[in-house]
């Protein structure tokens, strides 16, 4: 017969394919912030260190360290106390007692003994984003998606090498009719830095909004192909969507990371300081003469530039791509179907094992 052990087997599955939220009865108080204990731990005690003054003498400052631990092993202790535990135990479960503790307790240091209330909430949201990102990061398996999409490129480069070289030569053709236009290196040579670091924030925005808006219809067709019963919760979907979105963006930024470093080798073969000079382009903040084989040739600000604009453009039109065109879809999506297909082949076996223990157990459900 099979044993909880299989489950564990199942969850493991679901958590390095970054869909967490698989697991049935996944909470954050267990599978969340319980994971993230030591980094929250490490973030707590940094700031009740931070309780000491550079003007202070030093035996105060050991003073008011050992009064903040004092106070942080007390908190903990009577909170113990409440949940029936012995005061000297390490907490267990995460939930919003000790989250409360972990943002507020820190902020109260900067009070006494002069009220510094701006320091007071600057603490407080730090660590209330803080838990926010946690949940986020751990709770949707963004860490296991991204490892995932980049042990997927590195383990499949040589497999899908000819296919890819197949697509490159559509995305080179759009972007050279870019890069060798002369307004385009006007623009993007006097832009500053901070301007084309918010371009690419607006495209990656534009990319992701772009494919929430199709994935639910592609979502639903694998559903429907595997006829995946029960049904995703909605969470479970949502899982599911920033997983794909995750798995987009890395492929994505492989590609314009790609084309960007072809564009500077490019550039520094084609373009000179007499090109510069006729085209009325500065050369930037920066500039590094280098040779080739007699050729001079000219590493410039503006070349990082243009070269970074038009990656940021093969990216965003990459990205379109992936769900329109039928070259890059067989890439990206049709390849994550046919492993998704899988997982909720799995899933369902899970659920089916899970709900045979729960009706074997005599207290209920299975405990973590």
């Amino acid at each position: 017969m099979e044993t909880p052990r299989e489950l564990v087997r199942y969850e493991r599955r679901f958590r390095r394919a970054g869909l967490p939220l698989f697991i049935e009865d996944f909470s954050p108080t267990h599978d969340i912030y319980n994971r993230a204990a030591p980094l929250l731990t490490l973030v707590f005690l940094a700031e009740m260190l931070g309780t000491t003054e550079l003007e202070w003498h030093w035996y105060e400052n050991i003073l008011a360290a050992a009064v903040g631990l004092t106070i942080l092993v007390g908190a903990f202790g009577v909170l113990n106390g409440l949940r029936g535990r012995p005061f000297w135990s390490l907490p267990t479960r995460f939930g919003l007692p000790e989250l409360a503790v972990f943002v507020l307790l820190p902020a109260l240091f900067p009070l006494y003994p002069d009220y510094r209330w701006p320091q007071f909430f600057g603490i407080a949201v730090g660590n209330l984003l803080l838990v926010g990102a946690v949940y986020v990061v751990v709770g949707y398996g963004l860490i296991a998606t991204t490892y995932w999409s980049l042990r997927r490129i590195v383990g499949e480069l040589a497999n899908s090498l000819a296919s890819l070289i197949r697509a490159l030569p559509l995305l080179l053709v759009f972007s050279l009719v870019l890069f060798i236009n002369t307004e385009m290196w006007q623009v993007f040579a006097g832009m500053p830095v901070a301007f084309i670091v918010l371009q690419v924030i607006a495209f990656t925005v534009l990319s992701t909004l772009f494919l929430m808006v199709r994935l639910p219809k592609e979502l639903d067709a694998i559903e429907d192909d595997v006829k995946s019963d029960p049904p995703l919760r909605r969470i479970q979907r949502l899982n599911l969507s920033v997983n794909l979105v995750i798995r987009q963006w890395v492929q994505a930024l492989v590609v314009s990371t790609g084309v960007g470093l072809f564009f500077v080798a490019f550039g520094l073969l084609s373009f000179n300081a007499k090109i510069y000079e006729g085209w009325g382009v500065e050369p930037g903040s920066w500039s590094i003469p280098l040779q080739l084989m007699g050729h001079e040739m000219l590493l410039t600000a503006s070349l990082v530039k243009v070269a970074v604009g038009i990656a940021n453009f093969t990216g965003l039109y990459y990205s379109i791509a992936l769900l329109t065109d039928s070259s890059y879809r067989e890439e990206f999506l049709d390849n994550v179907s046919a492993e998704l297909r899988d997982l909720f082949i799995a899933r369902a076996d899970y659920l089916t094992l899970r709900a045979q223990l729960v009706s074997q157990s005599d207290s209920g459900p299975i405990a973590k």
